[in-house]
Order: structure tokens, then sequence, then C-alpha cells
């Protein structure tokens, strides 16, 4: 089922998302949910805060070549372990922030520990949009929007724009 993508500004973007205590149907139900969401949007990451659940739970998906098998990640209480200090910059946008973008330094390379949906513990590095992409999702956990990491007159901008959509969304 696609649930409402919530838009900056929202309080419970940020807020700090709880620890997943155990698995369950309902969380399994949610991540299911989370995946169709974020690849109707189209996007590559969501996190649950961003469908107003307070849980620490993202999912992923930056196989974006056509004809390439999509590969799903399903991350419960997702935690970087390692980072590299060699960094690069993306241009990275957010669906909470349609249409609205920033280039943000982040490592290059990071090793990420989650629970998977059958509670199983993972290990992966990541590199290139990959890490990019979970060190997003994993901000949006923590309360941090990419637009965190810009400037403040920049961030202050895009603030603004989005407050102007949601009131023309409002009035319909």
């Amino acid at each position: 089922m696609k649930r409402p993508i919530l838009l900056h500004p929202d309080p419970r973007l940020k807020k700090i998302a709880e620890p997943v205590p155990d698995l369950s149907d309902a969380l399994r139900a949610l991540a299911d949910d989370m995946l169709e969401t974020m690849y109707d949007a189209p996007g590559i990451g969501l996190a649950a805060p961003q469908v107003g659940q307070g849980v620490r739970l993202i999912v992923l998906d930056c196989i974006k070549e056509e004809g390439e098998a999509p590969r799903p990640l399903v991350m419960f209480n997702p935690k970087i372990v390692a980072a590299s200090d060699e960094t690069s910059s993306y241009e990275e946008g957010c669906l909470s922030i349609p249409d609205q973008y920033g280039e943000v330094t982040r490592p290059s390379e990071v090793t990420v520990r989650w629970i998977d949906r059958d509670g199983a513990e993972r290990s992966e590095d990541m590199a290139g949009l990959w890490s990019t992409c979970v060190q997003h999702e994993i901000d949006h956990l923590d309360g941090t929007l990419f637009i965190d990491h810009l400037k403040p007159l920049r961030r202050q901008m895009i603030t603004r724009k989005m407050v102007k959509l949601k009131r023309e969304l409002a009035r319909g």
C-alpha cells in the first residue's frame, strides 16, 4: 500500500526515530509499503519518518540502469560502523523536499550494519550512489535533512519554497 510522504517543513521529519526492538509482521508490512511508495515516487531511498513512522527503518534501491534487476534493501536499525576519510559530493534531492537539490559532501565509502526483514544481522561496504543514499536515509532517522548540510541561506530559500508549495497543495 502506497503511503503519503511527509513534506518539509514537518516537525515529524526532525524527530529522532526509535530503534526497532523486535521485528513484527506490522514492521515488515511497513517496509513493503515503503518500498512500494519509494518506487512509485520514484526515488532511490525512503526512511520511515518520511511516511510518519518514528522507527529506525530505511529502504533503498540504487539500481537505475534499464534492464538491470532491482536490488531492494530493507534495513532495520541501520548503523554506519566505518566511513572513509575520502569524501565525494553529490547533488542530492529528497522525496520530502520535491524538486529541490543541493550539493552535499559525505564520506565516499561506508560500512553499514543492519537487521534485514528476516531478522538476520547484515553488513555491507557501500560506495558511490549506494554510500550517499544510505547516509542520506540514516540522516532522516536522526532528524537530519539533506538541506541541513547546506549553507544557511540556501536552506532558508528551499524551506520558503516548501512552505509555499505546502500552502498551494492545501488549497487544492
